[in-house]
């Protein structure tokens, strides 16, 4: 539990922090172009751009990426199917999830189904990333120095952190990129030390993906830059909608969260992983009452994350309407 328990008590810390409070915080999302699941990210920081406000008024979900990047407008409504360059599967799911959150409204003509964006999208909403690998035990690095190596040659993020509760020696920041800022964060008192400041990265230019390494022979991709902001803001936007408490809360009256919403079990006395660790079969289960939007009201209250907003729609249409 030991990596859980740090990225909790990090993000926690990161959304109260001083010089983080005004960002969003997220855990968890893909960090590659061309593999996208071969890179997962453990923390993500986004920075409201100047446009911010008008994406906290559509919806507090994430809006599916295809939905964004479809030829649906604001003006003339158009016919879902030639809106999407994808299979029509997946253009309806996304189509309907659009509708549901209220970014698209919808009209019939005949028996065909015609949608239109209901407010533009602010491309401007997010401003810098910063992506954060975290290590606590710097004796176990794992694939730590290649990680890192993918993230800065590809450049996704404008700043690249590992965060660990480790002593840092010279070596150990020898092995990894000179790039590569490094913070050492003690989970239980709260305190981060700066070790080594973070070089801004070349976001907005070209990067190149490390795909695979074999004896004699690296495979790579060179990313654009128009595919890497596509990616940024497809990774801003999944940080709006999941934030960082990505569990559930078990029905347990042993379960007593953190101020912060992270899941403290009194019977062990630590914070553990709800997904692995909870459940009937736990020698400290004691059935309680079901958590209900608990965590929701806690982002709300520690973040710029908008719970509840005032919504951009002209009218409200209904997933039936898709029958």
């Amino acid at each position: 539990m030991q990596e859980f328990g740090f990225e909790l008590a990090l993000c926690g810390h990161l959304e109260a922090a001083s010089d983080w409070s005004e960002w969003l915080v997220a855990r968890q999302l893909g960090g590659a172009v061309f593999s996208p699941g071969s890179r997962i990210v453990d923390a993500i920081l986004v920075e409201p751009g100047p446009a911010f406000d008008a994406r906290t008024r559509i919806t507090p979900d994430s809006i599916p990426a295809l939905a964004i990047e479809s030829d649906v407008g604001v003006g003339r409504a158009t016919y879902w199917r030639d809106a999407f360059d994808c299979h029509p599967e997946t253009a309806r799911e996304a189509t309907d999830r659009a509708v549901e959150l209220g970014f698209f409204e919808v009209e019939r003509r005949g028996s065909r189904r015609y949608v239109r964006r209901t407010t533009r999208y602010p491309d401007d909403w997010f401003s810098r990333l910063v992506g954060i690998e975290n290590k606590p035990d710097l004796a176990k690095p794992g694939d730590l120095e290649r990680q890192l190596r993918v993230d800065v040659s590809l450049g996704l993020f404008d700043e690249v952190i590992l965060a660990t509760e480790s002593y840092v020696t010279r070596a150990h920041l020898n092995r990894i990129p000179e790039e590569v800022g490094v913070w050492r964060f003690d989970p239980d008192s709260g305190e981060r030390e700066v070790v080594r400041e973070a070089t801004t990265l070349l976001s907005d230019e070209p990067g190149v993906e490390l795909l695979d390494e074999r004896p004699l022979q690296t495979d790579i991709a060179i990313v654009s830059a128009e595919e890497k902001a596509r990616k940024r803001r497809r990774i801003a936007e999944r940080a709006y909608g999941k934030g960082w408490r990505t569990y559930e809360l078990p029905p347990c009256a042993r379960m007593a969260p953190t101020d912060d919403g992270r899941p403290h079990c009194e019977h062990f006395d630590c914070v553990v992983d709800p997904g692995s660790r909870c459940g009937e079969s736990c020698p400290g289960f004691e059935a309680g009452e079901q958590w209900e939007n608990e965590l929701d009201e806690i982002r709300a209250e520690r973040s710029p994350w908008v719970r509840e907003p005032s919504g951009v729609a002209r009218r409200q249409s209904g997933l039936d309407q898709f029958g």
